[in-house]
Parts: C-alpha cells; sequence; structure tokens
C-alpha cells in the first residue's frame, strides 16, 4: 500500500465526517445495484412481470430496519448503564476522579482544566517542560553521547508536543479532533525511551539528572490514562450520537420501503435513460435509502473500531503495524 492510499484509507477510516462517509456508501450500493441489476439477464422488467422482487427486497428490509434500530437502542441503554450505579460507586468514581486532577494540577503548577482539550494540552506542555529541564541539566555532562542522546530525545518531545498542543487548540469535544490530536502524541515509546536512558547512562546521571527522568517519565504516565478517559468519553458520546441519528433515519427509512412495497410495479416508472430502466433507478434509490440507518451504523463502529485497534494496550507496547 503505498503512502498515499494509506493515508486516503486513515482519513476515511477516521478524520473524515461521519455523515459524509455514510453518505458515499449509500451512493456506492445504489450504484452497484442499478449496474448489477440493469446488466443481468432476463432484464429486471421482465422479472417484476413474473414475480414481485420488489415485495420480497422491501418486506424484508422494513423487518431489518426494524430489528437494527432496536438493536441500536440497546446499545445506547448499554452505554448509559455504565453510568448508572449506587451512590457508593459514584462515590469512589468522584474520588478517583478528583485525586487525578489534585495529580495534574501539581504536575502542571495550577488547577486542571475542565475542557478535555485544555487538560490534555497542560499535561503535553509540562512533559515538553520536563524534557527541556532535562536537556539543561545534562549540557554540562563530561559524557558527550549522553548530552547528544538526552538531546535528541528532548527535541523529539517538543516537536511531538508543539503539534499535539496546537492541534489541540481550540478543539471542542465531541468531534473527533480531540481524540485524534491526543492519538498524534505517542506516549509509550516516549517512556520506553526514557528507561533506555537511564539503564545505558546510570553511571553518568546525577540525582538531580534521575529526579529529572523519574518525573518526565511520571508525566508521560500520567497521560496515557488521562487520553484513555477522553477515548472513553468520546466513544460514550459517539455511541449515544449514532443511536439518535440511526433513530432519525429509521423513520424515513421505513416510509420509502414502505411506499416502494404498496405502490411500485411494473408501470409505475415506465421509460428508460441511456439504456437503464427508470423502475431500476427508482428501485435502487428506494433501496439505498432503506440501507441509510445500517450505512450510518456501518460509519461510526469503523472509526470506533479502528481507534480501538490502535489503543489496545495503555502500557509501553507498540501495536500498531500500520
Amino acid at each position: 500500500m503505498t503512502d498515499r492510499s494509506h493515508r486516503v484509507e486513515r482519513w476515511f477510516l477516521l478524520r473524515a465526517n461521519r455523515l459524509l462517509v455514510a453518505g458515499t456508501l449509500t451512493a456506492v450500493v445504489f450504484v452497484a445495484f442499478v449496474v448489477v441489476v440493469s446488466g443481468l439477464s432476463p432484464p429486471f422488467v421482465e422479472r417484476m412481470g413474473s414475480s414481485d422482487p420488489v415485495e420480497t427486497l422491501f418486506g424484508t428490509m422494513i423487518a431489518a430496519v426494524v430489528t437494527g434500530t432496536t438493536l441500536v437502542v440497546t446499545i445506547g441503554q448499554l452505554v448509559l448503564t455504565q453510568e448508572n450505579g449506587p451512590l457508593g460507586d459514584q462515590r469512589d468514581r468522584m474520588r478517583n476522579s478528583m485525586d487525578v486532577r489534585a495529580l495534574t494540577a501539581e504536575l502542571i503548577g495550577s488547577p486542571a482544566s475542565t475542557d478535555p482539550a485544555v487538560f490534555l494540552a497542560d499535561i503535553v506542555e509540562a512533559v515538553a517542560d520536563g524534557a527541556d529541564a532535562l536537556r539543561t541539566s545534562v549540557a554540562g555532562s563530561d559524557d558527550a553521547d549522553l548530552r547528544n542522546d538526552v538531546g535528541a530525545f528532548a527535541d523529539g518531545v517538543t516537536r511531538d508536543a508543539t503539534e499535539t498542543t496546537e492541534r489541540l487548540d481550540g478543539a471542542r469535544f465531541g468531534s473527533f479532533d480531540v481524540v485524534s490530536a491526543a492519538l498524534g502524541f505517542e506516549y509509550g515509546r516516549k517512556i520506553a525511551r526514557i528507561e533506555r536512558l537511564s539503564a545505558e547512562y546510570e553511571g553518568s546521571l546525577s540525582e538531580a539528572e534521575r529526579a529529572l527522568l523519574d518525573e518526565l517519565q511520571s508525566s508521560l504516565a500520567l497521560y496515557g490514562p488521562a487520553r484513555e478517559h477522553v477515548k472513553t468519553l468520546y466513544f460514550q458520546w459517539a455511541l449515544i450520537d449514532l443511536s439518535q441519528r440511526i433513530l432519525y433515519a429509521a423513520v424515513p427509512a421505513l416510509i420509502v420501503a414502505g411506499t416502494a412495497l404498496a405502490v411500485v410495479d411494473v408501470t409505475t416508472f415506465p421509460g428508460a435513460t441511456r439504456g437503464i430502466d427508470h423502475v431500476v433507478l427508482a428501485v435502487g434509490a428506494a433501496f439505498a435509502v432503506t440501507l441509510s440507518p445500517f450505512m450510518l451504523f456501518v460509519s461510526y463502529v469503523l472509526r470506533i473500531l479502528t481507534v480501538a485497534k490502535g489503543t489496545l494496550a495503555i502500557e509501553p507496547l507498540v501495536l500498531d503495524r500500520s
């Protein structure tokens, strides 16, 4: 796979608007239906005269839309169930959250933000500051290899941190922008690099430099669960959003399917354009519209599964083979 095709694939799976993806998939279904049905023999009009494929197709689709909508409502209920619980559990959740906020405030030197994008950006900036402090500390070391390795490491951290904070600036939670920016900061590789620096230059590091490495590692270790928490909140948000949109799409899909089932026959759309019967176009369009709730489901789940696959491990294990 070329870099260009890989970028297109990543854009389609992650960055593209989910309504655009669903609309594109629906259009592909319509075109494929028209092309295949028009090319088969005997012609679709003749088959409609001898049997009733429209009744079979849309009768099945009505059942599928109703069943699928019920399933989506169940998914929404499961997401909401995670937010329910007895008072003690809710108290523990709040206590744990406040502990993390206190730890974050100690790290960044100011109260933690309530905005997810700013919250993550503050931690990333603290990591960059820690890397700069480490580079300054080892600048006077007699070990040239230590200075070079720490300098290269700090440069990489600063570069990644700058790019991440720029992307987080102004990002609004609910869109994919916050999660997309957060995923670009690979904390696992940086933690592993710190571990290698500590082991390789054990005899050259001063106590102060070891403390700076430990603080930097702690900052990166805090970013991991913070990012995972924001990602989990986004997943819940997206699944609720998906449930709402599928419920909205199910109503016109049922209307179109029911109308096609009730009125479309071989005489409803007479004539042809460029060799394609109008009834084929009408049935194909109705079929695509009826499939739109499923295409919404596919578009959202593609993104969620892609993100989940790339972030399975919270510890410093790199699973992405792309």
